[in-house]
């Protein structure tokens, strides 16, 4: 009898200490992570194991209990799914959220944004001036010595970088967000290019992103951009000059003080749309997709000119004399 009773006291310590531990598991599972900080950051090295992940988490006071931590990832089946990479834990997230996190690769990023109509040169500035860059001054190398980082030597950088909000893990380099943006780029430029009208004056995609980069800088108003684009195509197809203000003020580069002159419309240099023919030798800005697809699928319509109303839009005309009537207007602000 005596030893049924000893089994028994065993059974039932056995039973009150899975019982005591399973309780102590499901405390686990429900208490957020011990970090009394707004945000804390754990870095898993390429290769980390989930023991590592655990160990690394209990000596920056992330757990208490590793191995209910490795329990955890064992009954969800991630043990395997230890993904590299830095990763932000926050005082409300329990076990269970950071696992998740960390197996599904829901590393930090930090964001930058390339916005259409910018130069290039605009671009380097902004990349330099965000708090993950300070330092790399991308802006103090020449055209040359950046596109041949970007491996593409002896392409001129204005225009090919897309212009968009570029997502990015904090050991990335402003080469690396200015590498997604040209690929980006060359993809939205190729897609739009095989919907293009047939017809067109460009010979070339590169050829479109400089009109698109022109019409990206003639207008705000993107319901025009279309109509901007079927005026400089007509132009084009009819051997008119292009006689646009901003090449002129790209032309002018550092000169521009906020003013064209005469002097300035009649300056001969390679962007003077009203001096020389067709299209400048390079784009003049970062185009968008809408301004590219204006390019590659003008508006209908006989319009020649435009002028702008002083409100951000456009007043199109077909003949030189409505032409002239709009500038008096608006322009010259001579009522007729």
């Amino acid at each position: 009898m005596t030893w049924r009773i000893s089994i028994f006291v065993l059974l039932l310590s056995i039973g009150l200490i899975a019982g005591g531990l399973w309780l102590d598991y499901q405390h686990f599972l429900s208490t957020p992570v011990a970090t009394s900080e707004p945000k804390t950051y754990v870095e898993v090295p390429k290769g980390s194991s989930l023991r590592g992940l655990a160990e690394r988490m209990t000596a920056q006071g992330l757990l208490k209990q590793p191995y209910y931590f490795i329990a955890l990832a064992y009954l969800q089946g991630d043990q395997k799914r230890i993904k590299a990479g830095e990763y932000e834990i926050t005082p409300e997230m329990t076990p269970a959220v950071v696992l998740e996190r960390i197996a599904s690769g829901k590393v930090v990023q930090f964001a930058i944004t390339l916005v259409e109509g910018r130069t290039f040169r605009q671009v380097l500035a902004v990349i330099d001036g965000h708090e993950h860059f300070g330092g790399e001054g991308l802006a103090s190398l020449t055209d040359a010595e950046l596109m041949e980082r970007l491996g593409r030597l002896g392409e001129h950088p204005e225009g090919r970088f897309f212009p968009e909000t570029y997502l990015f893990p904090r050991k990335a380099t402003g080469l690396d967000v200015l590498k997604r943006a040209m690929a980006q780029m060359d993809k939205v430029l190729a897609e739009e290019w095989e919907q293009r009208q047939p017809d067109l004056p460009l010979a070339s995609p590169y050829e479109a992103l400089i009109l698109a980069s022109i019409i990206e800088k003639e207008t705000a108003v993107p319901e025009e951009r279309p109509a901007i684009g079927g005026v400089f195509v007509r132009r084009l197809q009819r051997g008119m000059r292009l006689q646009t203000d901003p090449t002129v003020i790209y032309g002018l580069g550092e000169r521009y003080d906020g003013n064209i002159r005469r002097a300035d419309l009649r300056e001969a240099t390679p962007y003077n749309t009203y001096v020389i023919s067709g299209l400048p030798p390079t784009p003049i800005a970062l185009p968008g997709r809408a301004a590219i697809r204006a390019a590659l699928q003008p508006a209908e319509g006989g319009a020649l000119y435009f002028v702008a109303r002083g409100d951000g839009s456009h007043v199109f005309s077909r003949t030189l004399d409505e032409h002239n009537t709009a500038v008096r207007r608006f322009i010259l602000n001579q009522n007729e």
